[in-house]
């Protein structure tokens, strides 16, 4: 229930807004501390600081140890700045990381790593209760586990359900005994503790659980790497905060900084407050050697306690914000919030997830997994940063800037860490994300926000510009057809759409060039995006543009001036047969135009009767080869008509026929040899070679039955001598005039 009052972001992207008859009711956010800096504080210093960190040093010594932390912290640390930056350039939204990643990459992306971010926190919960659960066993080893484990699910799911804010005032309470244990061993060592010599690098020597069959240094760093990775903690309650652009930089940040110095001093302490056996042996050691050993163990259970309410929190926000953008099914559902901007939709299914877990009474083998993820979603959050740094894009103003070093060290970093600490699920993982990223791109998901990856396409499509522009000699081998296709009534387009599809795709291009004059701007304005959407969606790249001038002839001339000054320019202008004389003028000094421009000629004859869209045998005529009949590289302005009607062929699965006329039968021989030649040489085996006696006209209505004839134009264009054509042929025409750049032969 909401209480018949919507909640919604705020202005400044923190808080939250409650909709009322009254209008908009701020409530206020959660501040830097309790909001940020208390739970990502908590979530570091948990269980592997108070039952590991002995082991670590132990295997490692001093320096290895040492070593290990900074690294860890190193790729955590890297990401939190990047994090840091990435808040202070956007409103960030509810979902936290899920909200970067998305503003920049697009949903598809930041759902195919919030989806599986969300289940980690989810059963990160069931994993810190396992981690209570030891810890309270160690005190009370006569209680019943599963108890233990349901009685503290059902604390903490109180607590959440209560409210965030109970969470966080239950959290400084386990923040005060955390501090007590710490002083607890403070005391220690000024009592004395620190009397055991030093060893800077240790053996290796593994873990009793696998009777010291010792261990690499990368195993051991593998262990105590989940230790750094509770910097999400704070950012996960973006959407409530009352500055995130402030809080999460200032939070993260000093959550990451003290934790890091406590885990080095801590580091030292132990190497000198216990043997080498002790420390591999005891995971206990840090409750041992402390001046008040019970309220160590109170830090311990505290740690795991905050931890996974920290994540029971975090994890619906993370669910509500996927619900709200429509990535997960029944997202109204689970969008919901209260009147105080509680999710409780999405706590309910967090719930049953973790309790659902905790049943299974063992995660060992989803414990990696659950890492990976964290480490995925950390990798694309410095990813982010470093492309819209690279891009150099005006929208991207951080207040807090960063050299690239430092997020491309981060995304290296988490992705070593990933294959480091288990490979196997490493490609699980990522072979998980991009499932997930093809079924959210099959769903069409449509974003209340811009993203950047139009700009790093551009950025892309920039420079391969520069090198293609650098690179001298003809560019016959990459040829395709780009279409300038003039529009003057949207509906007389219809029938031609699936003959320019076929010329085009899959590599070409269509240019749709509106002209006003016959239609209205308005009109061919709303009509064009259509036609341009339609065969994008069939696979074809199309786009439009309207000019206006005075006439068809100074349309078209204007259009095409400016086109072919273009990088990814036209290389055919598609016309169609005029009607009257005047056009017929017009479109004479369209040619010469475009030839002019090395832009080639496709000019389309209909024939009544004929569907221009049936088109299954192509009929190709070639221009005599006579007297000599040596075939050369150069086919006399026959290459655009050979290239059109292959790739037509091609697209439909139909018939290509190479037809050639001779003026008698001593020729037909010498002919139909140079054509079978001519069919090798362009590699069209299957296609049919035909010779006809007769002058040409003659011979075209002796020719195959044809669904398109495409003939190469000779001379000035005689648009009556078309028409003729088109009778003669039984079929529409495609009159084709090269650019000089096409080469059928490559």
């Amino acid at each position: 229930m909401n209480d018949g009052k919507k909640p919604g972001p705020s202005p400044e992207g923190g808080g939250s807004v409650t909709i009322g008859k009254d209008g908009p009711e701020r409530k206020k956010g959660f501040g830097t501390f309790g909001g940020v800096f208390t739970p990502t504080l908590l979530t570091i210093l948990g269980v592997i600081m108070y039952l590991r960190e002995g082991w670590v040093v132990g295997n490692a010594g001093l320096l290895g140890a040492w070593i290990i932390i900074l690294l860890s912290f190193t790729i955590t640390g890297f990401t939190g700045l990047s994090l840091s930056s990435i808040t202070t350039n956007i409103r960030i939204g509810a979902g936290g990381a899920f909200s970067v990643i998305s503003q920049s990459l697009g949903l598809e992306v930041g759902g195919s790593v919030g989806i599986p971010l969300y289940i980690s926190q989810a059963l990160a919960v069931t994993m810190y209760i396992f981690g209570f659960r030891a810890g309270w066993l160690w005190i009370f080893p006569g209680h019943n586990p599963l108890v233990v484990d349901l009685g503290v699910f059902a604390v903490i799911f109180i607590i959440a359900f209560i409210s965030a804010g109970l969470a966080f005032r239950v959290q400084y309470l386990i923040l005060a005994v955390i501090t007590l244990s710490l002083i607890s061993i403070g005391v220690a060592a000024a009592k004395g503790s620190m009397q055991h010599p030093l060893t800077w690098w240790g053996p290796f020597a593994g873990s009793p659980e696998h009777g010291f069959g010792g261990i690499g240094f990368w195993a051991v760093f593998a262990v105590f790497f989940p230790a750094s990775t509770g910097i999400m903690a704070g950012a996960n309650m973006s959407g409530e905060l009352e500055n995130p652009r402030r809080s999460i930089p200032i939070g993260t940040m000093s959550a990451i900084g003290l934790s890091l110095v406590i885990y080095l001093i801590l580091a030292w302490w132990l190497a000198r407050s216990a043997t080498e056996k002790e420390l591999l042996g005891n995971y206990t050691v840090m409750v041992d050697r402390s001046a008040w050993g019970p309220i160590v163990l109170a830090g311990l259970l505290g740690a795991t306690f905050s931890s996974a309410l920290s994540s029971l929190v975090g994890a619906p926000r993370i669910l509500q914000a996927l619900g709200e953008h429509g990535i997960l099914p029944a997202g109204g559902w689970l969008s919901r919030r209260t009147a105080k901007g509680e999710p409780r939709n999405a706590l309910f299914l967090t719930g049953a997830i973790v309790l659902g877990a905790l049943m299974l009474r063992n995660l060992n083998a989803v414990a990696p997994l659950i890492t990976m993820f964290f480490l995925i979603t950390y990798g694309m959050i410095n990813l982010v940063v470093f492309l819209e740094q690279t891009l150099g894009l005006v929208s991207y103003r951080p207040v807090l800037r960063l050299p690239r070093i430092v997020p491309l060290t981060g995304a290296i970093g988490c992705l070593f860490a990933m294959f480091v600490i288990n490979v196997p699920v490493t490609m699980g993982a990522l072979v998980l994300i991009l499932v997930l990223h093809a079924w959210l791109v099959s769903r069409h998901l449509k974003a209340p926000f811009g993203d950047v990856r139009s700009g790093l396409f551009v950025a892309l499509a920039e420079w391969a510009a520069k090198k293609v522009t650098e690179l001298a000699g003809p560019r016959d081998k990459t040829w395709k057809a780009n279409l300038l296709v003039p529009v003057e009534k949207p509906e007389e387009l219809k029938g031609l759409i699936h003959l320019v599809h076929d010329l085009v795709f899959p590599k070409g291009f269509v240019m749709f060039l509106g002209l006003t004059g016959k239609a209205e701007r308005k009109r061919l304005t709303d009509r064009l995006p259509t036609f341009a959407q339609a065969f994008r969606e069939e696979g074809a790249f199309a786009s439009w543009a309207i000019v206006r001038s005075g006439t068809f002839g100074e349309n078209l001339g204007a259009g095409l001036e400016a086109l072919t000054g273009t990088f990814f320019k036209p290389n055919t202008v598609f016309l169609t047969l005029p009607e009257t004389g005047e056009r017929g003028e017009e479109l004479r000094t369209i040619i010469e135009l475009a030839l002019d421009k090395e832009v080639g000629i496709a000019l389309y004859a209909p024939y009544a009767g004929k569907d221009p869209g049936a088109l299954k045998t192509i009929n190709v005529w070639l221009r005599s080869g006579g007297p000599d009949w040596k075939l050369t590289f150069d086919l006399e302005n026959q290459d655009l008509a050979i290239l059109l009607g292959y790739k037509i062929t091609s697209n439909r699965g139909g018939r290509l026929n190479l037809i050639m006329s001779v003026a008698d039968d001593t020729q037909h021989d010498r002919a139909e040899a140079y054509t079978e030649s001519l069919r090798n040489m362009l590699r069209l085996p299957d296609a049919g070679v035909h010779i006809i006696r007769g002058d040409f006209l003659d011979a075209l209505g002796r020719g195959p039955e044809a669904d398109l004839t495409v003939i190469p134009m000779e001379g000035e264009t005689d648009f009556a001598r078309v028409r003729v054509m088109v009778e003669r042929a039984g079929s529409p025409c495609l009159l084709t005039h090269d650019s000089g750049l096409e080469n059928a032969m490559t």
